[in-house]
C-alpha cells in the first residue's frame, strides 16, 4: 500500500516519523512497517527505509517479509554476499515463497547471470497465481541477454494477466521494432484492439507502426481512435501532427500541436512543429515567431537555434543569422551542426578568418566530412597560407585515400611552392584517380596551370 497526503493511510507514517523525531519508540504491526518501508523505498529514502527495517526486526524478529526488505536494500547496495547468505536462510524457513525467488533473480541478474535468473523466476510462476509481474521479469531478462523473441512471449503472456500493463506493451512493441517485424507488430496489435478497443496507448502504437510504414492513411487513422479513446492524449495530437505534415495539410497539422499546448505545459517540439508548418504555408512572421518561442522554451534544443538559423540563411539575410548562431555557440560551445552553420554563414559574408576558424573547430569536434576538409583549405589557400592548407589536405587524405580532388589540391600546393618532385606525385596520382578534377588546378592555381611541367602531365593524360 502506497501513502498518500488524501487520506488517512499515512497515519501509521506520520506515527512512526514522530516517533523517530522524539526517540520515544512507538509499536506498530509488521504490515505497517511493510507499509512504512514500502514507502521510503520507493521514494528513494534508503536511510530512512533501513531505521524502519530495523525497527520493524526488533519489534517483529521472525517476520519473513521484514527480512526479505532488508535483502532488497542489501542488492540496492550491491551487498550481494549478504543479500544471498540472508535469502538462503530464507528460504530453508519458506521454501515456497515466491518474494525469496525473485529476489534471488534479482541478486543473480546484478551479477549478469541472465539466463540463471530466468530459471529461478520460472520456479516462482509455480508458487504464485499473481504472475503478470513474474512474467515482466522474465522478460527484462531475455531483453538482457538480447534474446528479442523469448522477451517478446513473455511480455504477451505479463500482458495476457494484465491488459492494462502499458509498459509489457512497450516492450513488446520494442521487440517486434528491433526484429524488424513491422507487418507483425501491426498484427498483434490489431488482435490486442479487438478485444480491447479503447486502449489508447494500443492505438497510439499501431499509428506509429503505420507511420514508420509511410501508411499516413491507416496511421491518421489509428491516431484518431487514440484520442476519441482519450481525448486529453498529448501524444497522439503530437503524432497526428506529424502524419498531417507528411499529408501537406498543414493548417490542419497545427491545430494538433496547438491543442497540445492547451493540454499540458508548452513542448519545444510542438512550438518547433508549428513553426515549420507556417514556414512550409510561407507564413514567415508566424514560423520566425514560434522560432523564437522554441528556443525560448528550451534554449539547449539545438534543432530550434537550427531553424532559426536556417530560416535567415534561406531569407539571404546572413548577419541575422550569424547573430543566433553566435548565440547558439555562447550556450554550446561543442556542437558541431553550430560550427558547421557558423562556418558557411560566415564564408557566405566573405569573413575567411571566422569561417576557417569554424570549420577547423568543425574538425576538432570529430566531423571529418570531406566538404569540411576541402572548405578549410580552401579558404587557408585564399588566406595566403599554403603550408597549413598542405597540412590540412594531408590529414584528410589519411581519412579520404585515393581522392582526387585532395590530391589536386596538394599538386597545386606544392608546385606553387616549387616542390617539383612531390607536386608531380600528387598531380599524377589526381589524374590516376579522376582525371575530370582536374579543373581545379585551373581554378585555384592559375600560375601553376599555366607551368610547361604541368601543361604537358595534363595533355598526356586527358
Amino acid at each position: 500500500m502506497e501513502f498518500s497526503p488524501e487520506d488517512n493511510n499515512n497515519l501509521p507514517l506520520t506515527k512512526f516519523e514522530s516517533m523517530l523525531k522524539t526517540n520515544h519508540v512507538l509499536f506498530f504491526d509488521s504490515e505497517e512497517f511493510e507499509n512504512i518501508i514500502h514507502h521510503y523505498l520507493n521514494q528513494g529514502k534508503i536511510a530512512l527505509a533501513k531505521k524502519a527495517i530495523k525497527l520493524g526486526l526488533d519489534q517483529h524478529p521472525t517476520s519473513i517479509n521484514l527480512r526479505l526488505f532488508k535483502v532488497e536494500v542489501y542488492v540496492f547496495e550491491n551487498k550481494l554476499i549478504e543479500a544471498d547468505t540472508l535469502l538462503n536462510q530464507l528460504y530453508s524457513l519458506d521454501p515456497s515463497n515466491e518474494e525469496i525467488f525473485i529476489q534471488k533473480a534479482n541478486i543473480l541478474s546484478k551479477k549478469d547471470e541472465h539466463q540463471q535468473a530466468i530459471n529461478v523466476l520460472k520456479k516462482a510462476l509455480e508458487l504464485t497465481d499473481d504472475v503478470a509481474d513474474l512474467y515482466s521479469l522474465i522478460g527484462m531478462e531475455y531483453l538482457f541477454l538480447d534474446q528479442f523473441e523469448e522477451a517478446k512471449t513473455a511480455f504477451m503472456k505479463c500482458l495476457e494477466e494484465d491488459i492494462e500493463d502499458y509498459s509489457a506493451l512497450y516492450n513488446i512493441i520494442y521487440c517486434f521494432e528491433y526484429l524488424d517485424q513491422s507487418n507483425e507488430a501491426i498484427s498483434y496489435l490489431n488482435i490486442f484492439l479487438d478485444k480491447n478497443p479503447y486502449s489508447e496507448v494500443a492505438w497510439h502504437q499501431l499509428g506509429k507502426q503505420y507511420y514508420n510504414l509511410k501508411n499516413y492513411k491507416k496511421s491518421l487513422a489509428a491516431f484518431d481512435f487514440a484520442i476519441i479513446s482519450d481525448d486529453t492524449f498529448v501524444g497522439a495530437y503530437l503524432e497526428r501532427g506529424k502524419v498531417l505534415e507528411k499529408l501537406s495539410r498543414f493548417e490542419e497539422a497545427i491545430e494538433n500541436y496547438s491543442i497540445t499546448l492547451k493540454l499540458d505545459d508548452p513542448t519545444s517540439f510542438a512550438l518547433l512543429r508549428i513553426g515549420h508548418c507556417y514556414e512550409k504555408l510561407k507564413k514567415d512572421d508566424l514560423a520566425v515567431q514560434y522560432f523564437y518561442k522554441t528556443v525560448h522554451e528550451d534554449p539547449l534544443l539545438d534543432k530550434g537555434w537550427i531553424a532559426i538559423t536556417k530560416f535567415y540563411n534561406r531569407k539571404k539575410n546572413y548577419k541575422k543569422a550569424l547573430y543566433y548562431i553566435n548565440k547558439a555557440i555562447n550556450i554550446d560551445t561543442e556542437n558541431v551542426i553550430y560550427w558547421k552553420l557558423y562556418s558557411q554563414i560566415n564564408h557566405r559574408l566573405n569573413y575567411y578568418e571566422e569561417a576557417e576558424r569554424g570549420y577547423k573547430k568543425t574538425l576538432e569536434l570529430g566531423n571529418y566530412e570531406l566538404s569540411t576538409w576541402l572548405s578549410r583549405g580552401d579558404l587557408l589557400i585564399k588566406l595566403g597560407e599554403p603550408e597549413a592548407a598542405i597540412y590540412n589536405f594531408e590529414q584528410a587524405v589519411e581519412f579520404y585515400p585515393e581522392n582526387a580532388e585532395l590530391e589536386f589540391r596538394l599538386a597545386g600546393l606544392y608546385l606553387s611552392l616549387n616542390e617539383i618532385d612531390k607536386g608531380t606525385f600528387h598531380l599524377k596520382n589526381g589524374l590516376d584517380y579522376n582525371k575530370e578534377y582536374s579543373f581545379i588546378i585551373d581554378e585555384l592555381f592559375p600560375k601553376v596551370s599555366n607551368k610547361k611541367l604541368v601543361k604537358n602531365l595534363l595533355k598526356a593524360n586527358l
